[in-house]
């Protein structure tokens, strides 16, 4: 079962490992990079491997059962 979370927006985007880390699924910029690296997280789907992907309102992203849909602010 996946634990869903809503993330509202500020921007235009946020960068991936950013998003990471201001969700609490890591502690830090750097260790979200780590994880993006490692190929744990998706985007709408698809593996991400671009630490600083701009993600933008609307679309989803996944780590370790968690979903983070981001919405506009």
């Amino acid at each position: 079962m996946s634990q869903h979370i809503d993330f509202p927006l500020e921007g235009d985007y946020v960068e991936l490992n950013q998003l990471l880390k201001l969700t609490g699924l890591c502690d830090s910029g750097g260790a979200g990079k780590a994880i993006v690296a490692s190929g744990a997280v998706t985007v709408d789907g698809a593996v991400e491997l671009r630490k600083t992907c701009k993600v933008r309102a609307g679309q989803a992203v996944a780590l370790a059962g968690h979903v983070i849909h981001v919405t506009a602010g």
